[in-house]
């Protein structure tokens, strides 16, 4: 072999070692990176290449299906069984836009890619079975849900209903709502739906039970007398407070007012004062306890927690760390800087119906496998104890009584114990949005279980005289509890 020729061959083996090198390298070292890649198609066609598992509500009835479209890329196709009523629970899964809520946070499962379910995989591969998605079981009862989406009907708002004994999410509703199956696939009608849904200024895509936060009004007033009571403030429901005629916000020349000047506000009784939510009486407690006993008392009930999971990610609720005397008394009546997520707002609920004890709210009870092998199981857990039983006790009494005495007569449902708090939340620049109406209330059955709810409802009226926590808001918890624990 002569001398050029001998280094045009070196020359070549040198090629392909360096391409060996780089294949290796490749399929080896930078597999997973190519494979997550977000430009990377092959994910999204794999994802669809064959039946996605279903997301299933508690007693077994899926609300997704994976329908066969046999297309050019992609052979399968979401759909949800009525996604309105579904959506804020499940989100979206589409070939276009991606996923969200459930879909996104359990597509491991769904899509049958999870590591966990490799076993199962490698042997539907060796028996030449189609590969398929795992199921997601939810704890949402089909009828709590379906009596808050009808009781809410074509009104702006969200509900949430927990059970108090376990944290499990029973139903979780935000209107208006949207159809997923509208832009599952990457037709132009699919991307027409997806622009409307988008440039829609009602949001319907906003998960407003989770992910938006309101002034929760006269329904904080029970924070501040759960405050009240595990201070020493007030020892009984009875106590007579110091409450004048007149209440003038500390340092200030501004008069705190109730809703009626006619209202036994005076000197009224904490069962009294919460039977009329009197904002002259817990106005007046929140600010001569302080803020710092008042944020203290908030944050046992999950408020300025960032980390509430269920496991879609739930906005902060927010009690503020440091305000003015005048300010500390606003934020006790649920006004001022206090914000509250419906889903805070039933956890309140739910702790106070379970004796103090605040249960971690989740929706995802078990994952398993396309064979209905068990993959994952929650586990309940506490997630702190707001008050003591004692008091607990006593705000049950107090939630009893507003709905026998008080505002929320429109929640009583015969044969069970119901205990509720009206509220009427002022917001915009000097207040001059309409009133957001809200209800949280919880119900008892005979047998012992129990059910907590929250709704607020954004745009009951386009007359502010018009629009009430107990006129709006008590009518749609009271359909959501009766359905929770109807047999």
């Amino acid at each position: 072999m002569n001398k050029p020729i001998r280094r045009v061959s070196i020359f070549c083996l040198v090629l392909v070692l360096a391409l060996m090198v780089r294949v290796n390298w490749v399929q080896g070292v930078q597999a997973e990176a190519w494979a997550s890649n977000t430009h990377n198609d092959r994910n999204k066609y794999d994802r669809y290449a064959y039946p996605r598992g279903n997301i299933i509500v508690a007693g077994g009835q899926p609300i997704t299906k994976s329908d066969f479209v046999n297309g050019y890329r992609y052979k399968y196709k979401r759909s949800w069984v009525d996604g309105p009523l579904w959506a804020p629970v499940t989100g979206y899964s589409s070939q276009a836009f991606g996923t969200s809520q459930l879909e996104s946070l359990s597509d491991g499962i769904l899509s049958g890619s999870d590591s966990r379910l490799f076993f199962r995989n490698t042997l539907d591969m060796m028996t030449g079975k189609e590969k398929q998605g795992g199921d997601v079981v939810t704890t949402l009862n089909a009828k709590a849900q379906k009596a808050a989406y009808d009781a809410l009907g074509a009104k702006k708002g969200a509900a949430v209903a927990i059970d108090p004994r376990t944290g499990a999410i029973l139903a979780l509703v935000s209107t208006p709502s949207y159809d997923p199956g509208r832009f599952a696939g990457t037709g132009g009608e699919d991307e027409k739906a997806w622009k409307e849904l988008n440039a829609d200024p009602n949001k319907p895509m906003l998960n407003r039970a989770l992910r938006e936060t309101y002034p929760p009004g006269s329904t904080f007033k029970l924070v501040t007398a759960a405050a009240a009571f595990e201070n020493g403030r007030y020892q009984n429901i009875e106590d007579v407070t110091d409450t004048p005629d007149h209440y003038v916000l500390p340092n200030t020349n501004v008069e705190l007012k109730n809703a009626s000047a006619d209202e036994p506000c005076a000197k009224a009784t904490v069962k009294t004062a919460m039977d009329f939510s009197c904002n002259t009486v817990f106005g007046k407690i929140g600010a001569e306890l302080g803020g710092e006993k008042m944020r203290t008392q908030a944050e046992r009930f999950g408020f300025n927690n960032p980390g509430i999971n269920v496991p879609i990610r739930a906005s902060e609720s927010y009690f503020p760390p440091k305000s003015s005397a005048d300010g500390t008394a606003m934020d006790s009546i649920g006004q001022h800087d206090t914000r509250a997520t419906p889903l805070q707002m039933a956890m309140v609920a739910a702790a106070i119906a379970n004796d103090g004890r605040l249960m971690a709210p989740y929706l995802v009870d078990e994952e398993r496998a396309s064979n209905l092998t068990t993959i994952s199981k929650h586990s309940e857990r506490q997630l702190s104890q707001a008050v003591s039983p004692a008091t607990a006790q006593k705000l049950q009494q107090l939630m009893e009584s507003v709905v026998q005495n008080g505002t929320g007569k429109k929640a009583q449902i015969d044969g069970l114990k119901v205990g509720g708090k009206t509220g009427t939340a002022q917001h915009g620049e000097n207040n001059a949005g309409l009133p957001f109406a809200w209800f949280m209330s919880y119900a008892k059955a005979p047998d012992g279980r129990q059910v907590a709810v929250a709704v607020v409802v954004e745009d009951g009226s386009t007359e502010r005289e018009q629009i009430s926590g107990g006129g709006l808001a008590a009518p749609i918890a009271k359909a959501v509890m009766k359905a929770a624990l109807d047999r």
